[in-house]
């Protein structure tokens, strides 16, 4: 028989597509159980055209059968087959898709949903295959056909015995390489692996005879404790789950339901803390059903881990994490997208455009904060876990790109709270400002109990000014680059103006005595060098004799969080040395200075910076100068 060659391409595109258009070879069981899935919608949806009432979807199915000893693997399908001209048209000129042609006749037609769009994937099997033979016989035609190729060198098409209507797909697997192993696609247990990860959801059934055992009977005469012996048989087995849980009715899904498919599907040990199902029509149709996991994944923030939505494209899986569908502030978030709207490039491993997607995932980030909103106002221990595990994510949500996230994220985080003693979001802020308080108080550290005991919020608290406690290293960035929340602005318990109403008498007293102790403060200035900015005396300290505050730009936590990272240079912030006007250090200062013992002072100045910076987390510069004086000054 003479041998065809391929009309309108070279040996060079078939090679191409075979080596570079697909990036893993089991894509090819997909393609051909996708190809097989759309023969037989062409032969239903024609049924129904016609009326024919003989032809039930209960009668269609896939059938793959294995081969070992002649190394076949064979996808069968009893859809609407192909006349000699089709198989000619459809199989001898590389990327003619049949699909796309029938989706295009019938395109006025509802529930009509081919998956096949491009025409090459049946030439995905020559990865795997060596020689490729496929028998056909069209509905309501008396002869079948067998077209057969070996690749690129062309094809051939002759008269065979086929007893019912369908397509068989006789793949010739090859022999293993050196590199490369080919038995994998001729195994039960792969096979069965990779119709669940790709084509569990085609909605016809995919069949397989596969090995089982069962016990013997036990023979009359047999000992009630003699051993079982088991016997093997073959079983005609459906392999696929058909109808996928996110297409089915909310009200037909029980919570235990949802579970159970969220931990096999994602590999969790743990029940999701929230179930998200939602369906759009409109511009993008879509399905989505999203997981929030009760706990962070072990690698959850490290550079390891992977963030990514599964993307459905009609049941049938086209990537595993599409990182696209999901903003980095959630990407803790797990689940599905099926669509039927995408634009697949054309090995359908990849989108050929993101418009739609883009469409999808602002959807879908707008659901997500939604639902956690809900979550937040109806569910708040729920809630409160829920942030313990992802709330840091959320934060670097707010300082990523200089705060455009910030409308999005903002009544989603939470802080600690001074006089409340507990988390508290920055709308309940807000609404217990006192109605002269102009700014959102904040003050940071390594934990609320260390906080608590910071000098610098002692005023605050005092005049009964709620303070958030922050004890992340990238909340302060966060809030700065939220800068304002509701028109209120930030401002660091630490800073150099904590812009308080005083009163005249308050505001006369500390200038009346900061002009009596200028010379001193100069002197403790001058005597600390650049390891300060300015020495002044506090209007914030009650009890406390002294403090740092930071001046105009770095905080003193962003010193500490920019210096702890893996960098060369380091930075400083403008340290400000505050003493406490009504402390009896001011006169235990004054005295010294008085008494023109100005080497006393000195060592008093480097004794109350010491202590400022380890009252606010910095180590001392020099521990060892830091106890010789401390032991000085106790044998005085």
């Amino acid at each position: 028989m003479a041998k065809k060659q391929f009309k309108a391409e070279s040996k060079r595109l078939l090679d191409l597509m075979i080596n570079s258009i697909y990036t893993h070879k089991e894509i090819f069981l997909r393609e051909l159980i996708s190809n097989a899935s759309d023969a037989i919608d062409k032969l239903y949806y024609r049924a129904l055209t016609e009326n024919n009432t003989g032809l039930n979807r209960d009668d269609f199915a896939i059938l793959l059968e294995v081969n070992k000893d002649e190394r076949t693997l064979t996808v069968s399908d009893n859809g609407a087959g192909m006349t000699k001209e089709e198989l000619e048209s459809n199989l001898g000129t590389i990327a003619k898709s049949g699909s796309l042609a029938f989706k295009k006749e019938n395109e006025t037609k509802e529930d009509i949903d081919i998956i096949g769009q491009f025409g090459v994937g049946f030439y995905s099997a020559f990865m795997v295959a060596q020689k490729v033979t496929v028998i056909s016989r069209a509905f309501g035609g008396d002869q079948a056909w067998k077209w057969e190729s070996e690749g690129a060198d062309g094809y051939s098409i002759s008269e065979c015995e086929k007893s019912g209507t369908g397509t068989d797909i006789i793949l010739h697997i090859k022999e293993n390489t050196e590199d490369e192993n080919y038995d994998e696609f001729l195994e039960e247990y792969r096979l069965r692996g990779l119709i669940k990860r790709y084509s569990d959801y085609i909605r016809y059934p995919i069949r397989m005879m596969v090995e089982k055992s069962r016990p013997k009977e036990k023979a009359e005469d047999a000992p009630e404790d003699a051993p079982t012996e088991y016997e093997s048989y073959r079983e005609l087995e459906t392999l696929n789950s058909m109808v996928p849980i996110w297409k089915k009715n909310k009200s037909e899904i029980s919570d235990e339901d949802y579970n159970s498919f969220y931990k096999e599907k994602f590999f969790d040990f743990a029940d999701p803390a929230k179930v998200i199902h939602t369906s759009v029509e409109g511009v993008v149709t879509y399905n989505a059903l999203l997981f929030i996991p009760s706990k962070a994944p072990f690698n959850y923030y490290t550079k390891d881990f992977e963030k990514g939505l599964q993307l459905y494209s009609s049941g049938v899986m086209i990537m595993d994490k599409c990182a696209d569908l999901l903003p980095d502030h959630f990407s803790f978030v797990r689940g599905l997208v099926d669509s039927q709207d995408l634009s697949l490039n054309i090995s359908r491993e990849m989108l050929q455009h993101d418009r739609q997607l883009k469409a999808i995932a602002s959807r879908l980030e707008k659901k997500i904060k939604g639902e956690l909103l809900t979550m937040l106002n109806t569910e708040r221990e729920k809630y409160e876990e829920f942030f313990k595990n992802f709330g840091l994510q959320l934060k670097y949500g707010l300082y990523d790109g200089y705060g455009r996230n910030k409308e999005m994220l903002e009544d989603l985080v939470l802080y600690y709270s001074s006089s409340e003693k507990k988390m508290v979001t920055l709308s309940e802020y807000v609404s217990r400002m006192k109605t002269e308080q102009k700014f959102i108080y904040y003050a940071c550290g390594d934990s609320v109990e260390r906080i608590d005991k910071l000098p610098q919020i002692e005023l605050l608290k005092d005049k009964g000014y709620e303070v958030l406690y922050l004890t992340d290293d990238i909340d302060e960035f966060a809030l700065q680059m939220m800068r304002e929340y509701k028109e209120k602005e930030f401002k660091s318990a630490a800073s150099g103006d904590l812009d308080l109403e005083e009163t005249k008498e308050e505001k006369e007293k500390i200038e009346k005595k900061t002009e009596e102790n200028k010379d001193l403060l100069t002197f403790m200035k001058e005597s600390l060098g650049d390891k300060v900015s300015e020495v002044r005396l506090s209007q914030r300290l009650k009890t406390h004799p002294v403090c740092l505050t930071s001046g105009e730009g770095l905080s003193l936590e962003m010193e500490k969080v920019l210096n702890s990272m893996p960098v060369d240079q380091k930075i400083k912030a403008q340290k400000v040395l505050e003493i406490n006007a009504d402390h009896a250090i001011l006169e235990a200062l004054k005295e010294a200075y008085g008494a023109d013992e100005k080497d006393r002072v000195k060592e008093y100045a480097e004794l109350l910076y010491n202590q400022a910076l380890l009252i606010e987390g910095f180590p001392v510069e020099d521990p060892v100068s830091f106890s010789n004086a401390i032991c000085s000054l106790m044998t005085k």
